[in-house]
């Protein structure tokens, strides 16, 4: 059978579960996925040259990392290429873009540092979404910048963090999309601390200064992210889950944000989204794999991305759940990085849009549990690759691993010549 003929025959396999796989392709080509710049520079940004601090690492050498605005520009253009689907842009405030000579630090950013990225965002039809860069700055003291206990350096991070609300309704107000402003710190301890509540409190007082600036809740969704642990913090984070939950709990407007590597080995984000969906009318969530810890692999199509997938889906949760990829690999080829988890996301959605959640809702709640099981295993063969394939071929790109020649003539002919 050819292509058409393996849709159609899949189409037929779906229709007896209920599913309409015409329907499933334009659900699918319409839910946004933001896509995180730092990929193609090994995070280091624009407004420093020091080293990457604040927890967090990245491993490799890579040769064509990204060095400018328009490198890494042109690097995710040709990334986005190779993705079928929806794309959102996802920035950190250290890529501001500065003219010749200037010198602005991270406290008086302003929207026009970030003109040339509202052009390249409005280019690509895309909304964007943005991070206050609490890390790899001189500011940040004693591995702390929010929970400090020297008054200027909260004051100096708080003043970055209000800057960050600002360009955040710029974004809001230039796309038309809403801008999901994630504010994270790596602040802890390496070893046991004497006192666990203070940096919390301090911590608590400078995030609700950063939303004491105004904006339009419409426009700027604020959320707060956690974290268990990291480099060099290895021992206590004053942004913890809990912290981070309970804060977005009693402060109105504000999303948590739960990154699938923030949490200890044996918890599942999966699991957690339908709880917090309970309570919150909004969430957010950064995509990742986490092997060991948070390590920020690539994503790929592996059970608990499919996993996250489902839970959005399968609770009608599209319009409720941010979502936004979060990883950092320097020691492959940087747009192939980007494009396999983009890919592997995509395809856990097709998967979920895919599934008979009703059905299978329907045996759970009749206490059918051996039919119950036996359909979720047979459903693993179902042909969702045929269903790819042609998703993919409506989005214009490759369906198989063709899209990689692309990727080595680019190496060859721009990314190898970065010295």
């Amino acid at each position: 059978m050819n292509q058409t003929e393996r849709y159609e025959s899949a189409k037929e396999m779906y229709k007896s579960l209920g599913i309409d796989t015409d329907q499933v392709i334009q659900t699918l080509k319409n839910i946004p996925v933001s896509l995180h710049c730092w990929q193609g520079d090994d995070v280091k940004g624009f407004d420093q040259d020091g080293p990457l601090t604040g927890g967090i690492q990245t491993t490799g050498n890579y040769p064509g990392r990204a060095r400018t605005p328009q490198e890494l520009m042109d690097d995710m253009e040709m990334a986005m290429s190779l993705m079928p689907g929806k794309k959102k842009l996802n920035l950190h405030a250290s890529y501001a873009i500065f003219e010749e000579g200037e010198n602005t630090d991270r406290d008086q950013l302003e929207p026009k540092h970030f003109a040339k990225w509202v052009e390249f965002a409005k280019k690509h039809n895309m909304g964007i979404d943005f991070n206050p860069t609490f890390f790899s700055h001189e500011k940040v003291k004693d591995g702390q910048t929010l929970s400090s206990p020297d008054k200027e350096t909260r004051e100096f991070w708080i003043r970055h963090g209000k800057a960050c609300i600002r360009i955040s309704q710029y974004f809001a107000q230039e796309t038309g999309v809403p801008c999901v402003m994630n504010i994270w710190t790596g602040d802890g301890f390496k070893d046991v601390p004497a006192d666990r509540m203070g940096p919390r409190m301090r911590y608590k007082e400078s995030i609700e200064e950063i939303l004491s600036e105004p904006y339009d809740p419409e426009l700027v969704k604020p959320c707060v992210e956690s974290k268990v642990f990291g480099i060099g913090v290895e021992s206590y984070t004053a942004g913890s889950a809990e912290f981070a939950l309970s804060f977005a709990a009693t402060h109105k407007g504000v999303l948590p944000l739960m990154d699938n590597g923030h949490y200890h080995p044996t918890e599942m984000v999966s699991d957690k989204i339908p709880a917090l969906l309970c309570f919150f009318p909004e969430i957010a969530l950064h995509v990742t794999r986490p092997v060991r810890w948070d390590s920020d692999h690539v994503v790929i199509f592996d059970d608990e991305t499919k996993e996250i997938a489902k839970e959005i889906v399968r609770n009608n949760a599209l319009d409720r759940v941010y979502i936004a990829l979060d990883y950092f690999d320097a020691s492959i080829n940087r747009i192939s990085a980007w494009a396999v988890g983009f890919r592997s996301f995509q395809k856990a959605l097709l998967s979920a849009l895919l599934t008979p959640a009703a059905l299978l809702k329907e045996l759970q709640d009749e206490n059918r549990m051996t039919e119950l099981m036996m359909m979720q295993e047979e459903l693993k063969l179902y042909p969702l690759g045929d269903v790819w394939n042609e998703y993919c071929r409506q989005c214009g790109v490759e369906s198989d691993q063709s899209w990689f020649e692309k990727v080595k003539i680019y190496e060859k002919d721009v990314l190898s010549q970065r010295k």
